[in-house]
């Protein structure tokens, strides 16, 4: 087993797990009766020992509000796309879809709620900061657990799924010109079918960088992270390299004056 740095934070879901837990008021023992795992592995989950399977994120996230239920399902590769998709026109659609939106950022908007401005949406500005390749960004698994420092209002024609769309700031010159230093991207999280993102720009997560933001490419069938600057070496993602799309980044403005 590959040891971890003293100095490095725990990954995001074992913060999520304890949150989870001593919300709903149980011990480890309890969780783990629930999840019909010892008490154990529970205890190697909030050491970050261990990384919880698909199948116990799930579980996870039924036990969960809104925003932890999503946090966890999406750490289980479920996508926010396929499951509308899945649900077709029914009401039970319209509903799912108001429950995986941002909710954080619907609580945090009281200047805003309730007024129709036209042609304008409001959007979160996340309290994060994501790398552009080749520029550690801060260690996150999903944007929904991410707190709203600011709403910023844009035009509705530049976010075609406003729901689920996010500001965040991104440090880094590998990108350029498309995304400079300091910018504000916005990124849509309903988009992460990787099929469709091939030649895109695209917020990732990894183990080891966190929060990244790079142009997703496939050559014979291997995918690959690249930079805009190519004296920046590309990344090749393997299916052990404990990565995972957020979203598609839209667009970019300059965050600073």
């Amino acid at each position: 087993m590959k040891r971890k740095n003293k100095k490095d934070s725990p990954p995001e879901w074992v913060l999520q797990i304890t949150t989870l837990r001593e919300r709903i008021g149980i011990n480890q023992a309890e969780l783990a009766r629930r999840l019909e795992c010892s008490a154990m592995t529970i205890s190697r989950w909030e050491r970050g020992l261990l990384q919880p399977s698909a199948e116990h994120f799930i579980q996870l996230g039924n036990l969960g509000n809104q925003k932890e239920a999503w946090f966890f399902w999406e750490m289980a590769g479920i996508q926010p796309a396929k499951m509308v998709e899945a649900l077709g026109g029914s009401s039970r659609r319209r509903k799912l879809a108001t429950s995986m939106s941002f909710d954080t950022a619907e609580q945090e908007r009281p200047a805003l709620r309730g007024k129709k401005i036209s042609g304008v949406i409001p959007l979160p500005m996340l309290k994060t900061v994501a790398g552009t390749h080749g520029t550690p960004g801060d260690r996150r698994n999903s944007l929904r657990s991410i707190p709203t420092s600011e709403i910023i209002g844009v035009p509705a024609a530049w976010c075609p799924n406003p729901n689920y769309t996010s500001l965040v700031p991104v440090a880094g010159h590998s990108m350029q010109p498309a995304i400079r230093d300091h910018d504000i991207i916005a990124v849509d999280f309903y988009q992460t079918e990787r099929r469709r993102l091939y030649g895109q720009i695209v917020m990732v997560t990894m183990e080891k960088n966190g929060l990244s933001v790079s142009r997703l490419r496939q050559y014979d069938s291997v995918d690959v992270l690249e930079a805009e600057d190519r004296q920046f070496e590309p990344i090749i993602l393997k299916k052990s390299g404990g990565w995972r799309i957020i979203g598609k980044v839209l667009w970019s403005i300059s965050g600073t004056p």
